[in-house]
This record gives structure tokens, C-alpha cells and sequence, in this order.
């Protein structure tokens, strides 16, 4: 077993508490989701488990986590710069003891996730794959390894929908326990048992944990009632209180008016008052001891606020993409053939395929033709936030453009609605997680007043608490967009329209069946 005792994490630069006094215990059978909103320490937890020396840099911790020789696999959100430089075998053969030429163990687990064994012992580049290839590799490293115990960091993170249908099987049957940050509520939905929630209360200057050995869709269900129904119980006290309160000082009024007014020709009468006001003031401090041992208004970690301004909208006739390629080629490899792709006003339009189909390349073509027009005003998120990200640039400086002081100020206004911190307004981007960073690519698009959203998996670094919101903003938008999504909510509740990149072109799927 796992177990965690006493875990208190800080951050170094700003002293800020992630976590305080955590206690935790991963059993046998345990599919553990870690949830949060974004920068609460999911990651920084996880990097924790599996090595200190991944967070020294930037965190401090007291407490112990006892792994008690358990051999634990970990997945990483984004592979380190070292791991994206190297070939695929070379990745493969640091995980393991031997030589991956012969591993039956690799090769087992490649072709469970449905990759050619010979692929693994390919001098491809790591850096030159797909999000979902890198996922799927790492996997095979890890299964090929042997593990008591994974340790998964968004592992659903750009797999395609064929791939998330094996993650979900193999979470419930492989009979190894797991502990896992995720994003994705329908596979939280379809595999948690245990769920771990981290929050910061009090615009993040209160940690606070709760441990729910609960299936996650029952824990989400539970928990707002829970809430309401402490809340309904605390202003009741409250408003008892309240006349408890009232009554105490009338009483205690009464009591100091007639020990001003009593004469002094009668001491016993002012003995008799002074006992008394004894006995009001115990009343006073019981009562007090009362409400301060009942219920409270729960603190509660507040979802972000995010729209798009309401008077953007495309005429229903306006022809926002006609796009034609005949051929979609990766290093001269053929991916696909005679793509078509027409868009018409504000129509909002998914493209799902298998890992490595080359959505992405086809994806980028098309900002780049739509980036061009000027009829238009498109807003890019692409899957590599650092292709538009400024890592060495704070939220502030990124989405300035004028840099006068009531640009600064509105800035800063939507960045505390998507839950940012007055410290972390002043972080560089590069400390910030994958669903802050998420952030700021939305904020930029909204006070661009784009019309158009070219959107690249852009759902799948938001916390189950932020998700909705995002996809209600989405949904009520009323510009185009156009995706690339394997999330199954998203894709449902936002698109229109569904297509499957193949490879004889991008083929509609009908019902938005996925």
C-alpha cells in the first residue's frame, strides 16, 4: 500500500500552502482520480509520490509518503525537454532493465494498445509525435515495467476515442491500483472508486482536501447537496442565533439600567443585580460557545466566469471555410487524401481520428488560411501552447497590447475571473499549469473579439468544476468554431457537426455519434 501521512506542500516563491496535513492511503483495487481546479497541486502531488526532486525546485514539503519498495509507473502530463529529444527506443530502453530489442513485456504491451512492437525499437523522435502516440508510448514503458502502482498525469490527455475506450477498460481490470489526475468527467465517470479533491477556499488562501470513497459520478452528485443542505442548516442557526442574541442584550440592558439606577440605601437589591448580571454574562459566553461549535456556511472553491461578448454573431449565409486539399503528407507520408471542408455562419464543427491521422497538421493548415482573411478575426488555440505562448512573459504582459493603465486594469479584472491570484498575475507563464495557461489563450480570444475559434483539443486542461462552464461559453458563442476534440462531453453538448479524419478524407459522422 501507499500511504501518505501528514503531507504539507508550499510553494517557495510565495509561500503559498498547496496542501496542508494531508493523510492518505491507497489500497488494493483503489482507482484514485485527484481532482481540482487548475494550480491547486495535482501534478505537483503526483511529481511528489514519484520523485521529490521533481518539485525542489519550486516546493517545499514536510510529512511522509511511504512507498514501502512498491515499484510505482508514472505517466507524465508534458515529457520532460530531455525525453522529446530522444528516439523512441531510447525512451523505451531507460525504462527498462534490459534491452527492449527482446522484451516480451514491451512487445505485449504494445500490441495491447495497439501499437506494431517494431515501432517501439524505432529511431523515430519522441518530440516528432502525436500527443496521443507520446501517451501511448509512455504507457508502454510503464506496463512493460512491471508497476505495483500508477501514477497517471492526465492520462486520457489526446488520446483518440478508440484509445480512451482501452484506457477505460484497462483502469478497471488491470488490478493494479491508480492514482490519477483527469479532466475528462466521462472517464472519471466510467472508472474513479476513491475521489481525491484538492481546493483552495478563500481566493486560495485556505488548503483544503476531502478523501470520498465514492464512484465520482456519485461524489459529484452528492457534494452540492451536501453543501446546500449545511448551508440551509448554518443560516438557520445563524438567524436563531441572531435572536438568541437579541434577546441576551435586552436582557442584559434591563439588568446594567437598574444596577446605574439602584439606590444605595439598598445593598442587598445591588447584590441580588450583581449575581444576576453574573448569570447574563455566562448566558452571553455559552450562547457564543454555541455558535462558534455549530454549522457554517462551507467554504467553497469557486468555478471560473468566462463569456464571449454577446454581440458577436456570423450571418447564417457567410461562408466562414471552403477548404480543399488533395493530399495531407507528414515527411512524405501519406496520411489522407481529398479532404474536404465546408463551413457555413456560425456552425461549430469537431474533427476526431485515430492517434497520428494527422489532425493536427490538418488543423494547423487550416488556421493558417483562416488567420490570413480579413473578413474575419480567427482566434487560434493550438495543442502546444508555446507555439503562441510567451513562457517568459507574465499573464499581464501577454495579453497587454497598449500597456496603459485601463487595459492593465481590465486585464486584470478577467484574469480574477478565471480565478487567478494577484501573485500569480505576476508569475511567468512558465510556472503556471496546463489549464492556467489554458486560460489565458481563452481570455486573449474573448478580448480579441474574435469570431471565429480554431480550437485544439481545448478542453482538456479545465477541472471538472471549470468544464462546464467552458463548454456553456462554447455552446452559447456566437461565432463558428471550428476542433479538433476527443472529448466526449464537449463533443456532445458544443458541436454541430462531427467529422472523421480518414484516409480518404474527413468522412461525417451522423448524430454526432462518436
Amino acid at each position: 500500500m501507499l500511504q501518505i501521512s501528514h503531507l504539507t506542500i508550499t510553494h517557495r516563491k510565495d509561500g503559498r500552502v498547496l496542501l496542508n496535513d494531508f493523510s492518505f492511503t491507497l489500497h488494493p483495487g483503489d482507482r484514485a482520480v485527484l481532482i481540482g481546479e487548475e494550480g491547486d497541486g495535482k501534478s505537483t502531488l503526483l511529481k511528489l509520490i514519484y520523485d521529490e526532486t521533481l518539485v525542489e525546485s519550486y516546493a517545499d514539503y514536510t510529512g511522509k509518503i511511504l512507498k514501502n519498495g512498491l515499484t510505482l509507473g508514472y505517466l507524465w502530463q508534458e515529457l520532460p525537454e530531455r525525453a522529446e529529444d530522444q528516439t523512441v527506443r531510447d525512451f523505451c530502453r531507460e525504462g527498462l532493465p534490459g534491452s527492449p530489442d527482446d522484451s516480451a513485456e514491451l512487445s505485449g504491451a504494445a500490441l495491447a494498445l495497439g501499437l506494431k512492437p517494431a515501432f517501439l525499437r524505432s529511431g523515430q523522435i519522441m518530440g516528432s509525435l502525436s500527443g496521443g502516440e507520446k501517451v501511448r508510448v509512455q504507457f508502454a514503458r510503464i506496463l512493460a515495467g512491471r508497476p505495483d502502482i500508477l501514477l497517471l498525469d492526465e492520462p486520457s490527455n489526446d488520446l483518440d476515442l478508440e484509445t480512451l475506450a482501452w484506457l477505460e477498460t484497462f483502469l478497471n481490470t488491470c488490478g493494479l491500483p491508480a492514482l490519477y489526475v483527469s479532466h475528462d468527467e466521462t472517464l472519471m465517470e466510467r472508472t474513479a472508486n476513491v475521489v481525491v479533491h484538492l481546493e483552495q477556499v478563500r481566493r486560495k488562501a485556505l488548503p483544503r482536501w476531502t478523501v470520498s470513497r465514492t464512484p465520482y459520478r456519485q461524489y459529484a452528485q452528492e457534494r452540492p447537496a451536501l453543501f446546500k443542505h449545511q448551508g440551509q442548516v448554518a443560516r438557520k442557526e445563524q438567524a436563531e442565533y441572531e435572536k438568541q442574541q437579541q434577546k441576551f442584550l435586552q436582557i442584559r440592558s434591563k439588568v446594567e439600567h437598574r444596577q446605574e439606577t439602584i439606590s444605595r440605601q439598598d445593598p442587598h437589591g445591588g447584590k441580588l443585580l450583581k449575581k444576576k448580571m453574573k448569570a447574563v454574562k455566562s448566558m452571553g459566553r455559552r450562547l457564543k460557545r454555541e455558535h462558534e461549535g455549530g454549522a457554517r456556511v462551507p467554504d467553497t472553491e469557486d468555478p471560473i466566469r468566462i463569456r464571449f461578448p454577446e454581440d458577436i454573431a456570423i450571418p447564417n449565409g457567410k461562408t466562414v471555410l471552403d477548404f480543399r486539399l488533395d493530399e495531407l503528407s507528414v515527411q512524405g507520408r501519406t496520411l489522407s487524401r481529398d479532404i474536404r471542408l465546408r463551413v457555413t455562419g456560425p456552425e461549430k464543427i469537431c474533427i476526431v481520428g485515430k492517434n497520428g491521422a494527422g489532425k493536427t497538421t490538418l488543423f494547423r493548415r487550416i488556421a493558417q488560411v483562416l488567420r490570413e482573411r480579413d473578413d474575419i478575426r480567427a482566434g487560434y488555440m493550438p495543442q502546444d501552447y508555446a507555439e503562441l505562448l510567451d513562457t517568459g512573459a507574465t499573464p499581464v504582459e501577454f495579453l497587454s497590447r497598449t500597456g496603459d493603465r485601463e487595459e492593465t486594469s481590465k486585464i486584470r479584472t478577467f484574469l480574477g475571473s478565471m480565478q487567478y491570484t494577484a501573485d500569480e498575475m505576476e508569475h511567468p507563464a512558465r510556472g503556471l499549469s496546463g489549464g492556467q495557461k489554458a486560460k489565458l489563450l481563452f481570455l486573449r480570444m474573448i478580448l480579441l473579439r474574435c469570431d471565429v475559434l480554431l480550437l485544439d483539443e481545448p478542453t482538456r486542461n479545465f477541472s471538472p468544476l471549470s468544464g462546464p462552464v467552458v463548454r456553456s461559453a462554447l455552446k452559447a458563442f456566437g461565432g463558428a468554431i471550428i476542433s479538433v476534440s476527443h472529448d466526449r462531453k464537449y463533443i456532445a453538448e458544443v458541436c454541430d457537426k462531427v467529422y472523421r479524419l480518414t484516409e480518404s478524407g474527413l468522412c461525417p459522422l451522423p448524430g454526432r455519434a462518436v
